[in-house]
């Protein structure tokens, strides 16, 4: 794929963005906008546009590219292409903690919730590397069942929790991704997640060699396990942010990853631009599906996710030309 390729990606990428902004039930469209339009309310037209078309388009975009940048790296630290934080008990991890801190300090602000949720999902990532450490891994299809049952065994804790304190509302909020909520103030958490992955391009080629084995990082020099702690932090923190903002979206880390390394092959700082801007695309693709087919309502993103994800991982589970790492 020459890399020429990318900026007309990114075009397209904007042209779906573009399109974002004029999909949903209240009607904004440059008719309205610019009060050419019989009858037409340009005020309230420009209004749901800045307080909300635009903001969920953004975190659209913000979403999608650091969840799949957070797939790829997570990838590359287990060494196993069928990982993301969905399947890693990563994304479990940082509901339990988003419901520990709504029932234990309600009153905590956002960005409070968030740290307390990454504890949580680095806590979760690092139980879900020590039962990898104590399982003999003969095939790569045991990672990823490894995680899935980690992150089941934490989702069933959750819940159970949330039963009996009244709040699996919010629990099932957190776990199907949706952004029909999100309004002008309640998605810049998101921007955070963004600084992450450009961090994690800055050391991609760190990564890329920590993705090699312990025994080569350090006979090239680096120092594995600072390198390691660096990509387990920037997932956790992606990870909570992204769930606190808009609820987890299940397989973007896994589907997204795997499609441009077929492509791009496994150099991190190459792939990663190409994983960003991909993931944005899906999850505005799947967004505007999910607007458009039941129009007036919506389908959320975490269903439209679940079924082109699932359905993805299992092409991806019975290749016979496995691709796993």
């Amino acid at each position: 794929m020459p890399i020429a390729t990318l900026p007309l990606a990114t075009v397209g990428i904007g042209l779906l963005a573009v399109w974002s902004l004029f999909v949903g039930v209240s009607d904004v469209s440059l008719a309205t906008l610019f009060g050419g339009a019989p009858g037409g309310a340009p005020d309230q037209a420009t209004q749901v546009l800045l307080v909300s078309r635009l903001p969920r388009t953004l975190a659209l975009i913000l979403a999608g590219a650091a969840m799949a940048v957070s797939g790829l790296l997570l990838q590359m630290l287990v060494r196993n292409r069928f990982v993301e934080p969905s399947t890693a008990g990563t994304a479990e991890s940082a509901i339990f903690g988003m419901m520990m801190v709504s029932l234990l300090a309600p009153e905590m602000p956002v960005f409070g919730r968030m740290a307390v949720a990454s504890l949580c999902a680095l806590a979760g990532t690092g139980l879900f590397l020590a039962i990898l450490r104590q399982v003999p891994l003969r095939s790569p299809l045991v990672v990823p069942l490894v995680g899935i049952m980690l992150g089941g065994v934490i989702t069933a804790m959750t819940e159970f929790v949330a039963y009996r304190q009244d709040l699996i509302q919010s629990v099932r909020g957190w776990e199907t991704g949706d952004f029909s909520a999100i309004l002008l103030g309640r998605y810049e958490l998101l921007w955070l997640s963004a600084a992450l992955t450009g961090v994690a391009y800055l050391a991609a080629d760190r990564f890329t060699v920590a993705g090699m084995g312990r025994d080569v990082a350090t006979n090239l020099g680096i120092d594995h396990r600072k390198v390691m702690a660096l990509g387990l932090v920037i997932v956790s923190m992606t990870t909570a942010a992204v769930i606190a903002t808009c609820g987890m979206i299940p397989f973007l880390g896994l589907i997204v990853p795997n499609v441009v390394s077929l492509v791009r092959g496994d150099n991190m700082r190459g792939s990663l631009p190409w994983v960003a801007v991909m993931g944005a695309g899906l999850v505005l693709a799947c967004d505007i599906a999910g607007r458009l087919v039941i129009h007036p309502y919506e389908i959320p993103i975490g269903t439209m996710m679940g079924v082109i994800g699932s359905a993805l991982f299992l092409y991806l589970l019975l290749r016979r030309n496995g691709h796993a790492g």
